[in-house]
């Protein structure tokens, strides 16, 4: 495994296990914080690769912490650990893992949050599409796509800001010259929305133009 950065927040309660030591021991590097505010304050410093948030033992649930994380920048996977009678909205993180756990288990949830060689990693704002692994993580959600949806959202990424035609976006897709009927691209794109809106009935990133076709805004 390649050497990865962690930014672990974690407390330093006894009866809660710690696990910056054992992350290390298995290969990652590791920087402690103890408060989710020193955590924001180092993330452009450190630029992990991946957050982790012991809330358990911290006392807490996690979530301003990870809110906190995700406003200053939303491109950071972040893993929730939580005490087993925590309750929380889990969306709030990319993986949440309830105590009793071993490390592990933990490295298990961590390993598919890291990137690839970066020649199969497209990124624009808070979309991150891993076109090896064929999975697309944005605000907290990861999603498995298609192969067809990939190829979709991989256009519209690497044109973000820019109106792609209908059109256009199918003969590409469906490598087709037989554009006649287009419905099963809204189709796709209702499906890219749910995988990474937070609303899909509202978008704020994959706009439609009425009568042209989309375009990706980040």
């Amino acid at each position: 495994m390649p050497t990865s950065s962690l930014l672990v927040v974690e407390g330093r309660y006894a009866d809660i296990p710690s696990f910056a030591s054992e992350l290390q021991k298995k290969g990652f590097e590791v920087n402690v914080v103890t408060s989710g505010s020193v955590a924001v304050s180092r993330l452009e410093k450190i630029n992990p690769t991946i957050v982790v948030v012991n809330a358990a033992s911290l006392r807490s649930t996690g979530l301003r912490i990870c809110q906190s994380v995700r406003e200053k920048n939303p491109k950071y996977p972040i893993v929730l650990i939580l005490a087993k009678e925590a309750k929380v909205d889990k969306d709030i993180a990319d993986a949440v893992l309830i105590l009793p756990f071993t490390a592990q288990s933990l490295v298990n949830r961590i390993k598919p949050l890291l990137p690839g060689d970066g020649k199969n990693m497209v990124h624009v704002g808070p979309i991150r599409l891993d076109v090896e692994r064929r999975r697309v993580r944005c605000l907290g959600k990861s999603t498995k796509l298609t192969p067809r949806l990939i190829m979709l959202l991989q256009m519209l990424m690497e044109k973000h800001g820019e109106v792609i035609e209908r059109d256009v976006l199918f003969k590409k897709v469906w490598e087709t010259n037989y554009t006649g009927d287009t419905r099963t691209l809204d189709v796709h794109v209702s499906w890219l929305r749910r995988a990474i809106e937070v609303d899909p009935l509202k978008p704020k990133f994959l706009k439609t133009v009425r009568g042209v076709g989309y375009r990706l805004d980040v």
